[in-house]
Parts: structure tokens; sequence; C-alpha cells
């Protein structure tokens, strides 16, 4: 007996669903800060059932690094211009543009809360971790192929993510495109 599986349309329902809940969590992040907000209040924002969010994402927890991860990997797909500096230029000025926007430091704090909340948000942020040097290496990767000398992913994390992650979560002053090029001048 063949039993039909129900079909997954993109863009359906639950993308629907998953969209507004993210939503709902970003907005409530900017609003009130990490620890601040329940299932419920994100359920209600959203307009769906809070036992909808827990069948999906499990857990509070669960559910705030993958909205992390989303808002950070938003970066992708990671640029290729043809040469290390102007790939670094780039992603550099992708990365400054989502973490300056509208929910760019509420992300950055909930990534550093994730951290300090037990062991699902140690392996949330190391989640987190994991997909930017990820995304990095696959950059400086391509930069090898080339044939040119590339950093460390952790250089490039070190040298130009970090100096702007810090500008923004300190309120330090605005990540110019000149203050991003002396970044990747330095790095280079």
């Amino acid at each position: 007996m063949n039993e039909r599986q129900p079909v997954r349309r993109p863009g359906g329902r639950a993308a629907r669903v998953g969209a507004a809940v993210h939503r709902a969590v970003t907005d409530l992040i900017c609003e009130r800060g990490y620890g601040n907000f329940t299932v419920g209040e994100i359920a209600a924002r959203a307009g769906v059932a809070d036992s909808s969010i827990y069948r999906r994402w499990g857990n509070l927890e669960c559910l705030l690094a993958e909205v992390a991860l989303t808002r950070l990997d938003a970066v992708s797909p990671m640029p290729d211009t043809g040469s290390l500096e102007g790939d670094l230029r780039t992603y550099a000025a992708q990365v400054a543009r989502e973490i300056t926007g509208p929910d760019g430091p509420a992300v950055l704090h909930l990534a550093i809360a994730l951290s300090s909340n037990g062991q699902q948000g140690l392996r949330a942020a190391d989640n987190l971790r994991t997909e930017r040097m990820r995304q990095l290496q696959s950059m400086l990767d391509r930069s090898h192929d080339r044939g040119e000398h590339a950093p460390d992913a952790l250089d490039v994390l070190d040298h130009i993510l970090a100096p702007m992650y810090i500008r923004v979560l300190f309120d330090m002053g605005p990540l110019t495109s000149d203050y991003i090029d002396r970044l990747v001048d330095r790095l280079l």
C-alpha cells in the first residue's frame, strides 16, 4: 500500500508562520531585550498558538538560536568579486549593513545572551560561530584556489568582524566605508 506523503510547499503556511514568529522574536528583542518575553508573547504577536512554537522549535532557546542564525546568515551568499581584497571589502560592507540595520544590534545582543544561557544556549552560540566561520572559510578557500595568499578565518574575525561588532554593541560610532576599508587594509 502506497501511503501519500504530504507535500511541503516553499512559501506555504509553514513559511508564513516561521516568518511571523521570527519577526515577533526580533521585535520583542528590540523592544525588551533578551530574556524579557515568553513563548506565549511571541505566539500572540505572531498570531499563532504557542503549541505551534513548541512543536516546531521545541523551546525558546532553539527558536532564539534559529532567529539569530538566520539573521546573521543573511549576509550570504559570500561575495565572489574575483579577488580576496574585493571579497573582503564587499563582505565587510554587507556585515556592516546587517549589524547596523534596524534589528542588527538586537541580534548581536541575542547571540551574546545565548552563550550565557546554559547548555542549549552554548550550543546555539557555537552554531552561530561555526556558521560564520564556515562562510568565511568558503571565501578564503576560493581565494587560495585563485593563488592568492589568504589569511586564516580567525584573522578575518579578529581584524574585521570583531572591531565592527564591538563598535555596534557599545555604540562607539558609525561603521563608515572608510573605517571598513581601513580594517581590510590592516588585515591585508
